[in-house]
C-alpha cells in the first residue's frame, strides 16, 4: 500500500513552506494584472502579465526577490488565501481550502 501524499495527510496550516510552494501548478493567473469593477467588485483578468513572469515556463524569473522587483506582487499565504476568490477552480490552494481533493497529476 502506498503512502498518501502530504496534502491528504496535512491541512494547509500544517504544511511546510516547501510543501506549500509545491502545490502551485504554475498556471500564471496570480501573475496576470487584474482589474476590479468599483461598483460590483467583480474581477477582470487582463492579458498583461507581470514583467517577471516567464511566459514560456509560467515561472517567475526572480521568485526569491520578486517583491524587490515588483512591490505589488501577490503573496498567497495561508492567512490571506480566503480573500483570493478569483483563483481558478483548478488551483490546488483553492481546492484544498474548499475541502476538495486534488486531481491526479
Amino acid at each position: 500500500m502506498s503512502e498518501q501524499p502530504f496534502w491528504q495527510q496535512k491541512t494547509l496550516d500544517e504544511m511546510t513552506d516547501a510543501e506549500w510552494e509545491s502545490l502551485c501548478d504554475g498556471c500564471g493567473q496570480c501573475c496576470l494584472h487584474k482589474l476590479m469593477d468599483e461598483d460590483t467588485d467583480e474581477i477582470y483578468f487582463t492579458n498583461v502579465a507581470c514583467r517577471q513572469l516567464n511566459i514560456k515556463t509560467c515561472q517567475c524569473r526572480n521568485y526569491e526577490r520578486r517583491f524587490e522587483y515588483e512591490p505589488d506582487c501577490i503573496k498567497l499565504t495561508r492567512e490571506n488565501l480566503p480573500t483570493f476568490e478569483w483563483l481558478p477552480p483548478t488551483c490546488a490552494y483553492r481546492l484544498l481550502a474548499e475541502g476538495k481533493s486534488l486531481p491526479a497529476w
